[in-house]
């Protein structure tokens, strides 16, 4: 099994900070950072005990080239991708909310609905819906973005009434979230694709709103496969999808759901072969080629020489 780059421990003379994400390992340096995409994957907020290889060069060139995409409608803080795990662009102020789309009622919000609640984030959903049905229209259900543990469900009345940004804003965020959320319904269908739900999320650049981290992948968003959907839907079967979701359900098979006191399990190196595969199928059809080739004999060196070079 190929290696899979796990972390980064890189120092740069003119490195101002670091922050470790879930997926990602950012360096900043002044109003510019470098965001090594690693290998690594998470469900329910947690990172999982293994890294799945390949992931993320997967991520990173599903994610920039939606980015490009979208910078015909918002602002973007991508500037460069000098290597298929990095990405370079502007360092923004972060706006502490997920704007979650929902095209169709799946996932969080299924889970939801079978429980009995026809209300999330402050928006009613249709009696009599079945799982992976299409909401009449798209439905933005906003979570707040928290530094550690699990992402709260918010409601647009409640993020104004706690003052986390202006209705101006808002209206803003709302706009650019619909207009990202068709283009990516679009571009989806043109692949034999459906982009059942996804999330931006957004920040300050130089006072303007900018789309900030990534879009549009498989870690972000959910895609049902559009051949026999209508078919699946009628006849009550689950629908076949590229996503992340297969790691979620496999993880709640295992009995854990990111809740106190349950074990985070391994994952067999069989299963995490199966992941790669995955994410390489949903890169071919999603983009309609085959995912970049890793050739490096020292991937880690490649990485760090490209961001030292592009800094210096």
């Amino acid at each position: 099994m190929k290696q899979a780059i796990t972390a980064t421990y890189f120092h740069f003379p003119n490195q101002t900070s670091f922050y470790r994400g879930k997926v990602r390992d950012v360096y900043s340096f002044e109003d510019k950072i470098a965001m090594v995409t690693t290998d690594r994957i998470s469900a329910f907020d947690h990172i999982l005990k293994q890294a799945i290889p390949a992931k993320g060069r997967i991520l990173n060139g599903v994610a920039s080239t939606f980015l490009k995409k979208a910078s015909s409608i918002v602002p973007t803080w991508l500037e460069s991708t000098p290597h298929p795990n990095v990405a370079i662009g502007k360092l923004c102020e972060p706006i502490m909310l997920e704007m979650v789309v929902r095209g169709y009622l799946a996932g969080h919000a299924w889970r939801e609905y079978k429980s009995g609640k026809r209300l999330i984030c402050g928006v009613p959903m249709p009696d009599g819906m079945t799982e992976g049905q299409a909401f009449p229209t798209p439905i933005i259900t906003p979570a707040t973005k928290a530094e550690e543990g699990h992402d709260v469900d918010i409601s647009k009345e409640d993020i104004l009434a706690q003052g986390i940004v202006t209705p101006e804003v808002y209206a803003q965020l709302e706009q650019y979230s619909l207009a990202l959320f068709d283009l990516g319904t679009q571009h989806a269908k043109e692949q034999g694709l459906i982009l059942v739900d996804t999330k931006y999320e957004f920040g300050f650049f130089k006072g303007k709103v900018t789309l900030m981290d990534e879009i549009h992948t498989p870690d972000s968003s959910r895609y049902y496969i559009i051949e026999g959907y209508a078919e699946r839907l009628a006849s009550g079967e689950q629908q076949k999808q590229l996503s992340k979701e297969f790691v979620r359900e496999w993880l709640m098979e295992q009995g854990f759901q990111g809740k106190e006191g349950q074990v985070l399990p391994d994952m067999p190196e069989t299963f995490v072969d199966t992941v790669t595969a995955r994410y390489s199928e949903l890169y071919t059809q999603l983009i309609g080629i085959e995912p970049p080739n890793d050739t490096s004999e020292d991937v880690l060196w490649d990485i760090e020489q490209t961001i030292a070079e592009y800094f210096k």
